[in-house]
């Protein structure tokens, strides 16, 4: 039986587009990517000419309105994901979104509410790739009881953390008119842990911009109003607590990543060196210390986003990585962490369980 072909548009094409989603689709059988759209028409079509797209279009509505193109990958930043994934279902198409999946988690609803009036067409959110070699090792250790009951996850993220510089560059993450309530990294470590441990049922938090302004494109001085370090202590659903920190600004810190998780008869660890890969480390009650996790290449997950993606579009298989209920959890969390930061309480979730 012949493959349906499928036609993708690119609304958006920065670094992960180039260097994963186009690679990614090209080495599909029966996909075609038929058309491009970027901050400028030149742009654009300097990305289809280097990677032999069909088309350049000069705004991303050329692309949504095309009755001949069948999904669209949305590569933008967090600021035009609402508009773009709700316009491209009302349209008719399936939608792969980088993550973060939006601003807020009020865009994020609305873009889950309308993804559930389409239960024909797929709405998939870019997972977080980072765990992905040690996903399937600490989730089969967790579901048969290696650590018993969760006492405790304690995560330390500074991925790139330095000691602060005054004048260090603007970068759209640290601008809350991209990225909304996102900051930094945050969200993509809680992401794995969801896959992990679960969601939280409540967040404090305490954030500050150690930077206090930026060096803007045209050499002005921008003041910050996303946080640089940010600490978290989270309730957790499934019991126990969890302490967060992440930072971009910890000259000497011992570890890119380091989490522990704590439970009633083992413990499980999670570290990264800076410029090195995730390893894992475990011990139980009997062991006088914790010893590294051999995982074998077969049980260790890899990219393949664009291929769950068109699979799930040909019937083959459902969305796991990341489906965007589970997306929208992740987004309530850093909603949640904002709020708290602000307001200066514990904030329960999920959110729209608050009075």
């Amino acid at each position: 039986m012949a493959i349906k072909p499928i036609r993708v548009g690119l609304i958006g094409a920065g670094g992960n587009m180039k260097s994963r989603h186009i690679p990614g689709f090209q080495n599909i059988n029966g996909v075609s990517l038929a058309a491009v759209s970027n901050r400028s028409y030149a742009s654009g079509k300097k990305i289809a000419d280097e990677f032999g797209i069909q088309k350049a279009c000069h705004d991303w509505m050329e692309i949504i309105e095309d009755e001949t193109i069948d999904a669209v990958c949305i590569g933008t930043w967090p600021y035009m994901h609402e508009t773009l994934t709700v316009s491209a279902l009302d349209h008719g198409k399936h939608v792969l979104c980088e993550a973060r999946m939006a601003m807020n988690s009020a865009e994020a609803h609305r873009m889950l509410k309308v993804s559930m009036e389409y239960p024909r067409q797929v709405a998939q959110i870019v997972p977080s790739p980072r765990t992905f070699a040690i996903d399937r090792t600490i989730i089969e250790m967790m579901g048969k009881g290696y650590i018993g009951d969760l006492i405790s996850v304690d995560a330390r993220v500074n991925t790139g953390s330095a000691f602060p510089k005054n004048d260090s560059p603007m970068h759209w993450r640290f601008s809350r008119e991209f990225s909304g309530n996102n900051i930094m990294a945050m969200g993509i470590l809680y992401e794995a842990m969801m896959r992990w441990v679960g969601t939280a049922k409540s967040v404090q938090a305490l954030g500050q911009s150690v930077i206090k302004h930026r060096v803007g494109p045209d050499k002005s001085r921008l003041q910050m109003t996303i946080p640089d370090h940010v600490d978290c202590i989270c309730e957790m659903e499934q019991g126990g607590t969890m302490r967060y920190s992440i930072s971009s600004v910890l000259g000497h810190s011992p570890m890119s990543i380091e989490c522990h998780i704590f439970g009633t008869e083992g413990t499980i660890s999670v570290l990264e060196k800076h410029g090195g890969k995730l390893e894992v480390y475990a011990g139980k009650r009997k062991d006088k210390n914790i010893k590294r996790v051999n995982i074998p290449k077969s049980k260790q997950g890899f990219w393949r986003v664009e291929e769950e993606f068109i699979n799930a579009i040909r019937g083959k298989e459902e969305v796991k990585l990341t489906d965007l209920t589970t997306a929208t959890k992740y987004m309530e969390w850093t909603d949640a962490v904002t709020l708290s930061m602000r307001r200066g309480e514990k904030i329960y979730l999920p959110l729209a369980d608050r009075d």
